[in-house]
């Protein structure tokens, strides 16, 4: 792996991992600045408003990053019409947040390039609780895609040629006499 694509994804870590709860606000903020990185919980008051629980994770794997958005919705959101286009819009948020935070850490930009669709589930705990999963996967800009350093395939190739249709030399009855 090269050094470039190492720190790419440790820069796109770090990013992730500076959207902490609390962030939003500059008293909690390290720096002393807040950073705003579209999730709901940032609307309204820290402590008088009703808190929405919200948050993301991201994942990555080979050249791709993967968005992971979950998150408390009203069953009136749900049913509103537009719900997919907003989820698009949160993920997109984030995907922003990032790159603006990378942008931060480094000094460099790195490019997010969306792949396919997203997907959305949106599950029922109760009558009152709904929670939605949203994940997008976005190409890395500025990563190739990623060579493993030990050859997998000869690995498994070896393996299995271990239980080939030998007779063990050991053994005593005869091929078939097990069979009825």
């Amino acid at each position: 792996m090269s050094s470039n694509t190492i720190e790419i994804i440790q820069g796109l870590a770090q990013a992730a991992a500076n959207a902490y709860d609390g962030v939003q606000d500059e008293n909690f903020a390290p720096d002393g600045v807040a950073k705003k990185t579209g999730l709901k919980r940032e609307e309204g008051h820290l402590i008088n408003d009703k808190r929405v629980m919200d948050g993301f994770s991201v994942k990555f794997y080979g050249n791709m990053l993967c968005i992971k958005y979950q998150g408390e919705v009203k069953l009136k959101e749900v049913y509103a019409g537009k719900f997919e286009g907003d989820m698009d819009r949160m993920l997109n948020e984030i995907k922003k947040f990032l790159q603006k935070e990378y942008k931060t850490i480094t000094g460099k930009s790195v490019a997010l390039t969306k792949e396919g669709e997203s997907n959305i589930l949106v599950q029922s705990t109760s009558r009152v609780r709904t929670w939605v999963q949203a994940q997008q996967h976005y190409k890395i800009g500025g990563i190739d895609k990623i060579e493993s350093d030990t050859p997998n395939r000869d690995v498994t190739r070896k393996f299995l040629e271990q239980f080939s249709d030998k007779r063990p030399s050991n053994e005593e009855i005869k091929k078939g006499a097990n069979k009825k």
